[in-house]
């Protein structure tokens, strides 16, 4: 029953987002800065409840927002990727102060933290591509640094589980409804919040201390 109440909430925040025609989902192939120089990045990992309560406690970002991003159509030259993933991804778009965390280092910890990069089209109890661990790069300077690290992770990793992660041109963004954003800091006890993401919460804390803000 409770895994059905989760497919319903789920299911409705999908279909309200799919139905959005509003003008102001983000898109285009731009890197967002405003006054401070804030950057952004669009990173998928499973089920954005859990990708978004990480990277709440990243010190050096500004703010995330869960949602749903969609990467262009067009292949990416010279990286792995999989064109018929054009469709969503439950994604968090984060605002973050580079001068405090490098892009890198988001891309780290989305893959040793947020996401398992081996897992195909699913993340954890959440299986289907929209769950995909997936980085939508906005131009060529985090096309380029996120698929020199994906190709590094590729070359390391162990036999029988190939890194899988997708890496996608951003396409447009839009965020989900309120009542989903920050779900996990408003549900610390629901029982999926506990299971699957309070733990990636401390590993966090644990393999990247010096990250991690409470």
């Amino acid at each position: 029953m409770f895994r059905r109440q989760l497919a319903i909430i789920a299911g409705l925040a999908l279909i309200a987002c799919g139905d959005n025609k509003e003008p102001g989902a983000r898109s285009g192939l731009t890197r967002a800065e405003t006054p401070g120089h804030v950057e952004t990045a669009y990173l998928a990992g499973g089920c954005y409840w859990g990708v978004e309560a990480v990277f709440e406690h990243v010190r050096g970002v500004n703010s995330v927002v869960a949602g749903f991003a969609v990467g262009s159509k067009d292949s990416v030259p010279g990286v792995w990727h999989r064109p018929n993933h054009s469709g969503y991804a439950e994604a968090v778009e984060i605002q973050f102060d580079p001068a405090q965390i490098s892009y890198g280092k988001l891309l780290e910890i989305l893959l040793t933290v947020a996401a398992d990069p081996t897992q195909l089209d699913r993340q954890g109890p959440d299986t289907g591509p929209q769950y995909r661990s997936a980085v939508f790069a906005t131009d060529s300077s985090q096309l380029q640094e996120a698929a020199a690290y994906l190709d590094g992770l590729r070359k390391s990793a162990r036999p029988g589980r190939p890194v899988v992660t997708d890496l996608e041109l951003f396409h447009r963004f839009h965020p989900a409804l309120e009542p989903q954003q920050d779900f996990a800091a408003k549900h610390p006890t629901l029982p999926y919040i506990v299971i699957n993401d309070h733990p990636k919460i401390e590993q966090l804390k644990a393999r990247y201390p010096a990250s991690y803000e409470g």
